[in-house]
């Protein structure tokens, strides 16, 4: 049966921007899949999805009018339960029959099959394929059902009466299997082969010629370009080359990729124009004039291609080609001058209040009504940074400083506006208040999701507040119980559990943790858990500081899982390592693992971990006399070599040295096992031995459980 190409379209009203690729994919995506279960496409067939803010489309090559035959098999009933005592088919055998279509088979016709427990009646045969016409309707509907919409509204359709669900009206409908139009409807729109084309220019209603005609028509008729790809490409190439005119780039990072994502679902007919505002905004900070175009304005701020600082020129991306532009460009200039204006205003408001004057109003912020207000808060994130100072071998007072000004903009008229800019505006009005750099720096950074520069001693102090700053939020949060449950995590708790890790690793990458009295994750959550204990009008969960350390693991795992095998892991994390030595310890244990002894004392170490188990009260010191087999002779000789040794390479941090010298314990290890009752009946003998691989035990398990390696 000859294949033909199949165009869906659904029009409507401006559909929300920044789920409409999503929109796209799905609709494209469920269509082709429900066409290719039944077999009215192959699966290997290719499909273009469409999607532009007022249509979602998507048109399918090679779709026939009905699916080849199909073979079947049909499990019917118990042979018992359909086939009476003279062999004939029961009424229950021939209800079901008829309820399937296959009341023409006869009881000779029905195959028999076993399930291992009881014979079964089976139907087998070829059906007829499914009819494009038949089957269509339920592909569109499971479409529309399945589209990820982000907030369904209720609409009246032209009748008055009936009102149905979507995520905007819609207002047209399209079924082409090429030229023949298939007599779909969905959401009180029948199918027919005309479409509307750009709200301003072009022809506003298209009669389609055929699926194959449909971009084309659509580009060329309607001034519309309707593949969602083809659009942002359109943009993203009108953007350089126009930025390039001026010498300029619009930048790169997320903001810039997302907001090519939100306008390309604007527009239907991208145009690309340039506008400008007066220099003297530049003096305001850049952060707040970018934030203002992109977020409220949906302009590509642009900047100078060396020094990356900003130009008062920007790109507008328009829906409109016109031959004089000058209404546009000016109109949009004069709609972003009050915005830069206001910025300006809030800026040199601002100004007249040093950062310092502005911590004690912080006392009429609540942060939260079991946690007190924010300036309660500074005052906790103060100890903190000073613990944590004091454990880096940082400046103290520079510590403190910086967690003193850490919230103070949250009272400045820019945050207010711009609350996107904490911390960021903080570090500029620091800067103007002759702060020292170091605590500028800090202010600036507190609100990085990841703490991802290298630590120098020029930016210790940002990475001390970074750390400071979640230490109490995690701890403050967790323990008032607002702990995160499934997707839910209002309070972000596990991004500040990742922000810590990353902070210590790049602490660890410095050296910072050689220290003697080094800083300890454990110690660290216990201190900020004093700190709550002190203001009596806070009451925390007794056991908050250890299951906010198991939580930050258990995100610390996740990670690991995706680098390191899962077994070796679950070994380090085991001992509830300091956190600075995970990673290490993770490397030293998967090298191990990869050694011929490996597995012999993995399986070794896990029997002598549930020997353990079973003794009741403490060991007591192995005594020499009591050891007569040779091989637990060897083997107390073996570990009183083997333990100074490993736990002298522990000591440094040697972990892979630690874990090689244990492995030369394997040998003795396996030879005591196959020569020596543990368990033997004389009890002072027992539990030497016990003994014996208590001290075994602790030495083999000095980097990592061991047993968790046992396969």
């Amino acid at each position: 049966m000859s294949s033909k190409p199949l165009l869906i379209e659904l029009f409507t009203e401006e559909l929300p921007p920044k789920a409409l690729r999503r929109l796209g994919a799905s609709f494209a995506q469920s269509l082709f899949d429900s066409l290719a279960k039944v077999h009215l496409v192959a699966a290997d067939s290719p499909f273009k999805s469409y999607a532009t803010p007022r249509r979602l489309a998507v048109c399918i090559e090679g779709v026939v009018s009905q699916a080849p035959e199909q073979e079947f098999a049909e499990k019917l009933m118990p042979v018992k339960v359909g086939i009476d005592a003279n062999g004939q088919a029961t009424p229950a055998l021939m209800k079901k029959l008829a309820s399937k279509g296959l009341e023409h088979l006869s009881v000779e016709q029905l195959s028999r099959e076993s399930d291992g427990k009881q014979d079964y009646l089976v139907a087998k045969g070829q059906a007829a394929g499914v009819k494009l016409s038949n089957h269509l309707q339920t592909a569109l509907d499971q479409a529309i059902e399945n589209l990820p919409i982000p907030k369904v509204m209720r609409y009246q359709l032209a009748d008055g009466k009936t009102s149905v669900k979507f995520v905007r009206p819609v207002h047209g409908l399209v079924a082409l299997h090429e030229t023949d139009i298939i007599p779909v409807n969905a959401l009180g729109m029948q199918a027919s082969n005309t479409t509307h084309g750009h709200r301003f220019m072009g022809t506003s209603t298209i009669q389609l010629q055929s699926a194959t005609s449909y971009a084309e028509q659509l580009a060329n008729e309607g001034m519309v370009i309707a593949s969602y790809e083809e659009r942002l490409a359109k943009i993203q190439d009108l953007l350089a080359a126009q930025a390039d005119a001026l010498n300029l780039t619009i930048g790169e990072g997320q903001e810039v990729s997302d907001l090519l994502e939100e306008v390309t679902s604007l527009v239907e007919h991208p145009t690309i124009y340039v506008g400008q505002f007066e220099p003297k905004f530049l003096a305001v900070p850049p952060e707040c004039l970018i934030l203002t175009m992109r977020l409220n304005q949906k302009y590509f701020p642009l900047f100078d291609k060396r020094s990356g600082k900003l130009d008062n020129h920007f790109l507008i991306v328009s829906n409109m080609q016109v031959a004089d532009p000058h209404n546009i460009i000016e109109g949009n200039e004069r709609v972003v001058r009050p915005r830069l204006a206001d910025a300006e205003f809030f800026f040199n408001t601002d100004r007249k209040l040093p950062l310092e004057e502005r911590v004690k109003t912080l006392a009429n912020i609540v942060y939260h009504n079991k946690l007190g207000s924010q300036l309660a808060r500074v005052e906790r994130v103060r100890s903190i940074a000073r613990y944590i100072a004091d454990k880096l071998g940082a400046d103290n007072a520079l510590a403190d400083r910086a967690a003193h000004l850490a919230k103070a903009d949250l009272t400045s008229n820019m945050v207010g506006e711009f609350p996107e800019l904490q911390g960021v505006i903080g570090a500029y009005y620091a800067q103007g208040d002759n702060e020292p750099q170091a605590v500028v720096t800090a202010l600036a950074e507190q609100y990085q999701v990841r703490y991802d520069k290298a630590i120098t001693t020029d930016n210790l102090i940002s990475a001390i507040l970074f750390i400071a700053e979640r230490t109490e939020t995690l701890v403050g949060i967790w323990g008032i119980g607002l702990v995160p449950t499934g997707e839910r995590d209002p309070y972000a708790l596990r991004r500040a559990a990742l922000g810590i890790i990353s902070a210590f690793e790049r602490l660890n990458e410095a050296d910072y943790f050689k220290r003697e009295n080094k800083l300890r994750l454990n110690e660290l959550l216990a201190y900020a858990q004093s700190i709550f204990a002190q203001d009596p009008a806070i009451t925390l969960a007794e056991n908050t500081a250890a299951e906010v350390q198991d939580f930050i693991y258990e995100r610390l795992r996740n990670q690991l899982n995706t680098e390191s095998d899962r077994s070796v892991v679950d070994a380090v994390l085991a001992l509830n390592p300091d956190l600075d030595e995970v990673n290490a310890r993770v490397q030293a244990v998967s090298h191990f693992s990869n050694l011929p002894e490996a597995q012999s004392l993995a399986a070794a170490n896990k029997r002598i971990g549930n020997l353990l188990k079973k003794v009741e009260g403490e060991l007591a010191q192995v005594n020499p006399q009591l050891l007569t087999e040779s091989a637990e002779l060897a083997l107390a000789e073996q570990i009183a070599q083997v333990d100074p040794v490993a736990r002298s390479h522990f000591a440094k941090a040697e972990f892979t040295q630690a874990l090689q010298t244990v492995a030369q314990t394997r040998d003795a290890v396996d030879n005591f096992f196959n020569d020596v009752m543990v368990m033997a009946d004389d009890l002072a003998v027992r539990n030497n031995r016990l003994a014996l691989l208590n001290q075994l035990h602790s030495t083999m398990n000095l980097v990592a459980d061991l047993a968790k390696l046992a396969q």
